[in-house]
């Protein structure tokens, strides 16, 4: 909200929650009514588009998020460097709220304004009419009234929420409160109110008065340029009717410059342009995307998984992915999706993050968890990982870590694949086991001289198994195939720890995957279960039983542009996996962690908590 906020801020439907499309009932049940006593062709057909035409809307604001988040993960042609945080993410989550609102007034206006109704699809007087009454009433009134919102009184009442996001994202530009948004739209509604009133008013003209605005709106809080300036020097006069998104940056960076709305011309006219307009420009548009020191090679998960990363939904984003009953519905849209990323055919960068002067970014391949299980598309898999390592060194990344499925020893054998396919690597391939390893040997609770390790053993069950028997803390094997392949991994000295039994009464169990219900299930009441896998197991126990998140850690406060959940896992949490390349990078540490290679437990453990990442629990 904002400092002090004044009347009307709130949104009358804010309780509702997500239920507050319900608003819109009487006035959608009213355009059904119509179609079903008049039919079709009698019906008014301005109105009927009213709700389609705001459901576009949402979409064409979602578009903007999506390539806006994937440009300046990139950092190329980027006006502001900072990052952002969860708590721009939360104010900004209700951006839907002004096209509920616009729905609202269009239906009333639909219905009481006269000349609103029946219109017909074009007039081209009407369009000329609205385009004239914006670049003069709507931009000069606008000017003026957002200069009143920068007085001391009304900012820290309304304009001061919108100015909180000093590095905007495109639906900032919707983020004011009910009562400053009310006047926007009162404003805006000015030459489509006199279109009515003159008779000239047509559907397509309104539909694409609302694409101008909502277009303009976007891409001036977008955060990178996009308008090339070529287009100045081709047509001088343009300067002065269509600003640029570092144009209006610089408003939310200098607060008392740049005032227009989106026809820069009354900010010449009464010199309050920043005087930096055109070289943030021409400096926005020559930088290039920026070098990365670290790359965590990740992939999407299941076919809802895509909402839930930093491009898709950013309210999904900001949370743990969690599997919604209104999410499957939109299972067309979830097959498209997979479709379309089956046949891109290269990785994308899908978040960007800054520690310590450390460039960190995560690339996520266009692959979903059931195409790693399919062993006709392992080359193509195996191909576009070492594409995204070939360009990570290219780039003069230092480390690469593997994640999730990438590191699968089905697949490539831990990375062993791709040092002896390409031995002179500049960079380091880390695929995170030591770490990983260290999380859940630390995790055990104090005074524990048993656990029972159950599931598929992998790499990292291996080092837990060695890890915990050699703090002389029974590990208890309740499978005979799974004992005999621990047995020659543990160390000599510690191989009395390792033990063999098909009743586990242990109250720490480590699980993985593989540790299905049955298994679960033969654990006393009151375990405590800590997964060593990437993916979380399913948990079939109730009864007093507890489970910890798979291996991860709390990030310090100095890994900046955090706005998004690793997957499962809780704000401000990453995956060991992941953190285990930062470390890597940040103590320069020249040698490799892939294939069967385990980096010393203690050593990386140290590291990692020297550097501020801490224990979930500690969080």
């Amino acid at each position: 909200m904002a400092t002090n906020p004044g009347l009307f801020s709130e949104w009358p439907w804010k309780r509702l929650g997500s239920f507050k499309y319900v608003v819109l009932a009487p006035w959608v049940a009213h355009g059904v009514q119509q179609v079903a006593t008049k039919g079709w062709r009698e019906a008014d057909l301005g109105y009927l588009v009213i709700l389609p035409s705001m459901m576009l809307r949402g979409l064409h604001n979602q578009a903007w998020i999506t390539v806006s988040r994937l440009q300046n993960a990139r950092g190329k042609r980027q006006i502001v460097d900072r990052g952002i945080e969860f708590e721009q993410i939360d104010r900004e989550r209700n951006w839907d709220d002004q096209i509920i609102l616009s729905a609202i007034l269009f239906f009333l206006g639909a219905l009481h304004l006269p000349g609103a109704q029946n219109l017909p699809l074009w007039r081209t007087d009407g369009a000329v009419l609205i385009a004239l009454l914006h670049a003069g009433p709507v931009e000069l009134i606008y000017y003026w009234f957002h200069r009143a919102l920068h007085h001391h009184f009304l900012y820290t009442r309304y304009h001061s929420h919108h100015h909180a996001s000093i590095v905007t994202e495109p639906i900032t530009s919707v983020i004011h409160p009910f009562a400053e948004l009310v006047a926007y739209e009162l404003l805006f509604s000015i030459p489509m109110i006199a279109c009515a009133l003159t008779g000239t008013a047509s559907i397509m003209t309104f539909e694409l008065y609302m694409l101008y605005i909502d277009f303009m709106n976007n891409m001036g809080h977008c955060n990178f340029e996009l308008v090339p300036s070529w287009l100045f020097t081709w047509f001088p006069p343009l300067k002065y009717l269509m600003y640029t998104p570092s144009f209006h940056s610089l408003h939310h960076t200098q607060f008392r410059t740049n005032y227009s709305l989106f026809m820069p011309f009354y900010d010449y006219i009464y010199n309050t342009m920043d005087k930096s307009s055109d070289t943030l420009h021409e400096k926005s548009i020559e930088s290039k995307e920026e070098a990365v020191d670290v790359v965590h090679l990740t992939h999407l998960t299941s076919l809802q998984s895509i909402y839930h990363m930093r491009p898709g939904f950013a309210e999904f984003a900001s949370k743990p992915y969690a599997s919604k009953w209104y999410m499957r519905i939109m299972w067309p849209l979830s097959w498209l999706s997979m479709v379309l990323t089956w046949t891109y055919g290269s990785w994308f960068t899908a978040e960007r993050n800054v520690m310590k002067k450390l460039r960190i970014q995560s690339w996520a391949i266009p692959r979903y968890n059931f195409h790693y299980g399919l062993n006709w598309e392992k080359e193509a898999l195996n191909n576009l990982i070492v594409k995204a390592i070939c360009e990570a060194d290219k780039k003069g990344a230092k480390v690469v870590s593997l994640g999730l499925l990438n590191q699968a020893q089905s697949l490539n054998g831990s990375g062993e694949l791709y040092l002896q396919k390409y031995p002179k690597l500049g960079l380091k391939l880390v695929d995170g086991t030591s770490l990983a390893a260290a999380v859940v040997a630390n995790s055990i609770p104090q005074g524990t001289d048993q656990v029972v390790l159950s599931g598929n053993i992998s790499k990292v069950a291996c080092a837990v198994a060695a890890a915990l028997c050699k703090k002389n803390i029974k590990v208890i094997i309740t499978n005979k195939q799974d004992y005999h392949f621990l047995q020659p991994k543990i160390p000599e000295d510690a191989a009395d720890n390792l033990l063999l039994s098909k009743t586990g009464i242990a109250k720490v169990w480590i699980i993985g995957e593989g540790a299905d219900a049955t298994e679960q299930l033969r654990a006393p009441k009151g375990t405590r279960f800590i997964p060593y896998s990437q993916f979380p197991p399913r948990m079939a126990r109730k009864d007093g039983c507890t489970y910890s998140t798979t291996p991860a850690m709390s990030v310090p406060k100095t890994l900046q542009n955090v706005h998004s959940c690793e997957n499962w896992l809780p704000r401000w949490v990453m995956s060991a996996w992941r953190v285990a390349g930062i470390v890597h990078a940040l103590e320069g540490w020249d040698e490799h962690e892939c294939g069967d290679m385990v980096l010393d437990m203690d050593k990386v453990w140290s590291a990692a908590l020297l550097h501020g990442f801490r224990p979930v629990a500690e969080a």
